[in-house]
């Protein structure tokens, strides 16, 4: 039996040192103090628990909260006994990972059935407070289904037309022929040079944004890459704006996130982060965590045949900081002027923050 004993530090280096150990664990980052404990196995032994993994809550940290989740994964020999605790930096990537590539398919329906729609609402909320004007560079991290894309598309190319409407009434002695002519040269550059990339790090969910794009006919000013959050394949200084929507709760670290959204954020650009959050009202939380715990996976079950993957999501939700926690995160990134904006009491909640 070999034992590594692991903190917040990044533990790829030494897990990579220990005889045996899973790929599947060596892009872990561990919140908590760490401790494992495993060997190798024979296919007579394969459906033993091998791994245990013991948490010692960190000093100075918030009190855990809610139920514990055990999620089996297999790893060629290996099977791993996952503890997942309410701690926001201890995630496994794998998982998380394959969680979005089961669900992809049916991500669009699941989240009309969860919401019951209203989370196009505050998508329209989330755009209409970025308020992006022509010519506006967006990055939409974790996007891969495209709705914040094609919301960014609409709005800037509504903006588009208005302006042009207003450019016309300026030139009403010009002939029937020099307006049309004028129009058209315009028009044709319907969203003013603006250009959003969508970056996922799940190929299922680009395939599905890519195929929904290609349907409703959106093709221009956009583009698809693939991509992590906390290692963005971008230069530094190269975004008017950086939106990630349901996503950031899904990172590994989400410091790491925050910093890159930073560096990649032009002087002056903004960041933006749409994401579920703590109710504050003590009698709507019970009813909101009775219909996230015992509804919201059986929807899933039902529409996806996917039962775990959508029990995830919701304690995802559960170990996602409050709102005066994630807002302090993103000023320790480096942002200034960084404030959020509650939507239905809390149940969602979205931050703002500027790099100057």
């Amino acid at each position: 039996m070999a034992a590594v004993r692991l903190c917040r530090c990044r533990c790829r280096a030494l897990l990579s040192r220990v005889p045996g150990a899973p790929r599947a664990l060596r892009g872990l980052a561990a919140g908590p103090e760490v401790h494992f404990g495993f060997q190798s196995v024979t296919e007579e032994d394969r459906r033993e628990k091998i791994f245990r993994l013991f948490f010692s809550p960190p000093r100075g940290d918030r009190p855990q909260r809610g139920n514990t989740t055990q999620r089996l994964l297999r790893h060629e020999r290996f099977e791993v006994n996952c503890v997942s605790f309410s701690c926001p930096y201890f995630f496994c990537s794998l998982p998380v990972y394959q969680v979005f590539e089961s669900v992809a398919k049916k991500y669009d329906v699941m989240n009309d059935s969860m919401t019951l729609g209203i989370h196009r609402v505050w998508k329209d909320i989330l755009v209409h407070k970025m308020n992006p004007s022509p010519g506006t560079l967006l990055l939409d991290v974790a996007g891969g289904t495209g709705d914040i894309a094609f919301r960014f598309i609409n709005y800037v190319r509504a903006v588009r037309e208005r302006q042009l409407q207003r450019k016309l009434k300026h030139h009403q002695n010009l002939s029937w022929q020099e307006i049309f002519e004028n129009y058209q040269e315009d028009k044709s550059d319907s969203l003013g040079d603006s250009q959003v990339v969508v970056c996922d790090i799940n190929r299922e969910m680009l395939k599905v944004g890519k195929q929904k794009a290609q349907h409703l006919g959106y093709s221009k000013g956009l583009s698809w890459v693939l991509g992590n959050a906390e290692e963005l394949p971008f230069d530094d200084d190269m975004f008017d704006v950086y939106t990630i929507a349901f996503g950031i709760r899904n990172v590994t670290r989400i410091d790491l996130a925050l910093e890159e959204a930073y560096r990649v954020l032009k002087p002056g650009g903004r960041f933006l982060c749409l994401e579920f959050s703590h109710v504050s009202n003590p009698l709507l939380s019970r009813l909101y965590d009775l219909y996230s715990f015992q509804v919201i996976p059986v929807l899933g079950e039902v529409i996806a045949g996917d039962w775990k993957s959508y029990q995830y999501l919701v304690e995802s939700i559960r170990r996602f900081p409050p709102q005066e926690e994630l807002k302090a995160m993103i000023e320790d990134a480096g942002f200034f002027k960084v404030d959020y904006e509650n939507l239905n009491f809390g149940i969602v909640a979205i931050h703002s923050g500027f790099k100057l």
